[in-house]
């Protein structure tokens, strides 16, 4: 099995000096996040000018609060930074994310749109070495006679999309080379869901594990939990609890989060949703867990959590799940 490693450190040298310890623990990859307040593409350039070996990817990107061209030209800078080490890893964002964080229209459905943004961006790779770039779609039209990328490490480079419910995977199975899950995927959901869509195609499931190890199995356990009532503060990804019957679960979480009750949104997450979503306890406790999720991938991205941990803890997790699936 390959480990990636969510870089999950508070600031971007912290993400550095994560990214650099997971490379000599033999990790497979690091994965950055992006957020209102983090632009993801700028923190793995800095990763990627720091490390040697390890693969870099972006888990993931906005596709729709950039343009394809800025989505296309940046990976190329880290892949040219890290000498042919990156994975374009990208994600659509809810539609109040688009809206109410980058004042970015969400008007279209999302499937169609960000299928058509992957073939403009596969269309920028393939136009590197000249002839000019000429695309017209129904979302996009691009036209510069001019266009030439000099220095790429590659004729191309791995795309990954995340996708959540059915018409996004159909879209990362039809035109992705990976489908990043989304953290609060169940096995069930994966299994169900996830494998029949990609099945006989190119698109390979990249699981995003939750992942907390401390020597207090319930300290562990927690902080999966608040993680998981977190994320199911959306409504959106309810339907990931349906496979098990859980509906009842996410309802309690919403309910919780609209009276701003945060002890009743973690507690409505059961111990039967944390077996099913994440890993977590002793360091001996996650290596059995994680073998449950080897059925879906060989490339496995763990994460830790941190709603509601310091950034101290956040570190020290990160450390230990270096430690603990160092090679």
């Amino acid at each position: 099995m390959k480990y990636g490693l969510i870089l999950g450190s508070a600031s971007i040298q912290g993400q550095i000096d994560t990214a650099i310890k997971a490379e000599q623990a033999g990790f497979e990859s690091v994965w950055g996040t992006e957020f209102f307040n983090a632009n993801g593409l700028v923190r793995l350039a800095a990763v990627a000018s720091q490390t040697s070996s390890i693969q870099i990817g972006s888990a993931i990107a906005y596709a729709f609060m950039r343009t394809p061209m800025l989505a296309a030209t940046g990976a190329m800078d880290i892949d040219e930074i890290s000498g042919g080490r990156f994975i374009l890893g990208l994600g659509t964002g809810t539609k109040r994310m688009n809206e109410d964080w980058y004042s970015m229209p969400f008007d279209a459905p999302p499937a169609p749109r960000v299928k058509e943004a992957i073939a403009l961006i596969r269309a920028a790779f393939a136009a590197g070495n000249g002839g000019g770039l000429k695309f017209e779609g129904k979302y996009y039209n691009i036209n510069i006679p001019a266009y030439v990328r000099r220095g790429t490490a590659r004729e191309t480079i791995p795309i990954c999309l995340a996708a959540v419910n059915k018409g996004m995977i159909s879209a990362a199975a039809a035109v992705a080379d990976g489908l990043i899950c989304h953290p609060i995927f169940t096995r069930t959901y994966i299994r169900e869901r996830v494998m029949p869509k990609l099945e006989g195609t190119a698109c390979k499931a990249y699981p995003y594990i939750i992942t907390s190890i401390a020597d207090s199995t319930e300290q562990a356990r927690n902080e999966v939990r608040g993680q998981i009532g977190f994320y199911y503060t959306t409504r959106l990804y309810h339907s990931v609890l349906e496979p098990n019957g859980w509906q009842a679960a996410g309802e309690k979480i919403a309910s919780a989060f609209r009276a701003q009750d945060f002890k009743a949104m973690a507690e409505a997450v059961t111990d039967e949703m944390i077996d099913e979503i994440a890993i977590a306890g002793t360091a001996d406790e996650v290596r059995d867990q994680v073998t449950q999720w080897h059925d879906f991938s060989d490339h496995s991205i763990l994460y830790t959590p941190s709603i509601g941990m310091p950034s101290a803890r956040v570190q020290e997790n990160l450390d230990a799940i270096i430690e603990t699936f160092a090679k």
